[in-house]
């Protein structure tokens, strides 16, 4: 049996339990309330009874005369017609009237007239009122006994006992139990339609998943959410942040965000743009990290609940990216080299072989003093890094496949070896490929130029080009679609802002110095600590 319906059942059981415990109460109730009144009816009129004038001139009479009564001359008396007077109005059981010896002055049944009560008569000798249930020659009956007074006061002369019969008693008690039935039928019946919209509404937002499967569905989600290192971010429809995995937490920089809405979370308007857009799927910078995020809708049925968003971190994989690119251009540039120097040497073989050993002389020795490998970058040499020099000479050949030419300012110096070159290459690549894309989009000249210095342990690089400026120097910084004006060169995709958080990682910095203008290109310069270790001023 489902949860749902085992609900339902222990929620119907229970209701007809109650109802069945408050219809005893209330029946007893009820029974008690009857007997209440028939006691009290039986008192008011044996009270009236005992009040009657006639009733207590003829009763001090009877028990003043020493003798018996005589019982056919009570047949016809007057209180025996006014006792059974009295029973017809009242629809009384009886109404008996006694002396102080307890002898029936009036009864409904004339042959006992003259007789003592079967009843005990004592109290009512006594001045006491009683009401009572007994049983007497006509049967069980709730009956008072009042006291009667003689006319000029003094102690009582006899009794009035008034009775109703069991049956008359509980007249009313069906009717009565008639309407706690119908009321008892009725409170089962709300109460089970309202047990089964809880069902229905129970199952509505749970889904049709019942509790034992909630606790199998909670327990597979924290293991597979919690164990990911992508963070999860699921917002219902009403914007309220219903999952956030730890992961998510940390990228998004929020703690105790379930339960809130997503526009309390303070977040960076652009995280909150994508986290109620389309996401960033082409990365995000956020804090020292650079996120990708790809929100996609839930829905289950024709029913949406929301949105889910995953939080990717590919900061390290976009880094390594870069420096894979800095690395891929440096190996083209080597491999052209390569066929230069084996053009070269084929060269001399050449001129050996046509016996022009003079000229194939010179050739050599030429090609001695200026090296295997030719970068042909003006101030290459102020660059005291073999790396870098490898790196920028690359460049320079692909700037050069573009019409763009790339120097090294002549204030360039920077004397030894860098420890950790791949982010040098990585930010100065991305400086670099930005500037001849800009300069190759300019006028002429279409030149760039790379100023790099060594300032204790950190590197301090300059790149300029002859392009058109930036125009917003904030906006440069900014992730941008892959499909943007192609125009748009600075800050194009991730490269600026890529390159500004590997810098920010390393407590250094990326900023515009010049924006230039449309007769001046612009001037972009970058800060990295720590990348000369053992290096001092």
């Amino acid at each position: 049996m489902r949860f749902a319906t085992r609900m339902l059942v222990v929620q119907v059981a229970t209701q007809v339990v109650v109802v069945a415990v408050c219809t005893a109460v209330f029946a007893w109730l009820g029974v008690q309330q009857l007997k209440a009144e028939a006691d009290s009816s039986a008192l008011n009129i044996a009270r009236s009874v005992a009040e009657a004038p006639e009733v207590r001139d003829l009763v001090a009479a009877f028990s003043a005369d020493p003798g018996t009564p005589d019982a056919a001359g009570l047949r016809d008396g007057d209180l025996q017609h006014y006792a059974a007077d009295v029973t017809a109005r009242t629809e009384g059981l009886f109404v008996v009237i006694t002396d102080d010896h307890g002898i029936r002055l009036a009864h409904p049944d004339p042959d006992r007239l003259g007789q003592v009560v079967s009843t005990s008569f004592a109290d009512a000798l006594a001045g006491r009122e009683v009401v009572t249930w007994e049983t007497g020659t006509l049967g069980e009956s709730a009956r008072a006994k009042v006291p009667i007074y003689p006319p000029g006061g003094g102690a009582p002369v006899g009794e009035v006992s008034v009775g109703f019969e069991r049956a008359s008693v509980f007249d009313d008690l069906p009717a009565l139990l008639g309407g706690i039935a119908v009321a008892v039928l009725l409170a089962v019946a709300i109460g089970a339609l309202v047990a089964l919209l809880m069902r229905r509404r129970l199952e509505r937002v749970t889904l049709g998943v019942q509790p034992e499967e909630l606790v199998t569905l909670v327990q597979t989600q924290t293991a597979v959410l919690e164990s990911a290192d992508e963070g999860v971010l699921a917002v219902d429809d009403a914007e309220v942040v219903r999952v956030c995995t730890a992961a998510a937490a940390r990228l998004l920089g929020v703690d105790d965000a379930v339960g809130r809405p997503l526009s309390a979370l303070d977040l960076p308007p652009a995280v909150a743009a994508a986290l109620a857009g389309a996401g960033a799927p082409n990365g995000l910078p956020l804090g020292d990290r650079v996120v990708f995020i790809d929100v996609r809708p839930v829905s289950r049925g024709a029913r949406t609940l929301g949105r889910v968003a995953v939080l990717r971190d590919r900061t390290d994989l976009a880094a390594l990216s870069g420096r894979l690119d800095s690395v891929r251009a440096m190996g083209d540039a080597l491999r052209v080299q390569r066929h230069e120097n084996a053009n070269r040497l084929h060269a001399a073989v050449g001129l050996l072989d046509a016996g022009r050993t003079a000229e194939a002389r010179a050739f050599l020795a030429e090609l001695v003093d200026r090296g295997s490998v030719d970068w042909a970058v003006p101030g290459i040499d102020l660059v005291g890094d073999a790396m870098l020099q490898s790196f920028l000479g690359a460049k320079a050949l692909a700037a050069r496949e573009r019409g763009v030419s790339l120097r090294v300012a002549d204030d360039t110096f920077l004397s030894g070896t860098i420890a950790e070159v791949e982010d040098v290459v990585a930010v100065l690549g991305n400086l670099v490929d930005n500037a001849v894309t800009a300069a190759a989009s300019g006028g002429e000249p279409r030149a760039v130029e790379v100023a790099i210095l060594g300032d204790g342990d950190a590197v301090v690089v300059t790149v300029s080009d002859t392009g058109g400026g930036i125009a917003d120097a904030e906006a440069a910084f900014a992730p941008r679609e892959r499909d943007d004006d192609p125009a748009a060169v600075h800050g194009l995709g991730i490269g600026l802002p890529l390159s500004r958080e590997l810098a920010r990682r390393r407590g250094g910095e990326v900023w515009v110095v010049d924006p230039g203008d449309d007769g001046r290109g612009a001037t972009v310069a970058a800060r990295l600590p720590g990348v000369r270790a053992g290096e001092s001023e």
